[in-house]
């Protein structure tokens, strides 16, 4: 019984951590776009254009310059 006097505290306690917890990221936005990340996946980002160097030529591939 004495167990009880100490564990229901602590469990209100834990209990209470959580709810504020969960306002504070009400009160942040952290739900605002829910389906942001879920659809963003599906899209690709825009690709820029890569400039090839030619495998064998570590000078170009360092500085952009051929020898």
């Amino acid at each position: 019984m004495t167990s009880l006097a100490v564990l229901i505290p602590i469990a209100l306690f834990l209990g209470g951590l959580g709810l504020l917890a969960f306002l504070w990221s009400l009160k942040n936005n952290q739900y605002d776009d829910l389906d942001g990340a879920a659809e963003r996946i599906l899209f690709d980002d825009a690709v820029e254009e890569a400039s090839v160097a030619v495998p064998g030529n570590a000078v170009e591939a360092k500085t952009g310059q051929l020898r």
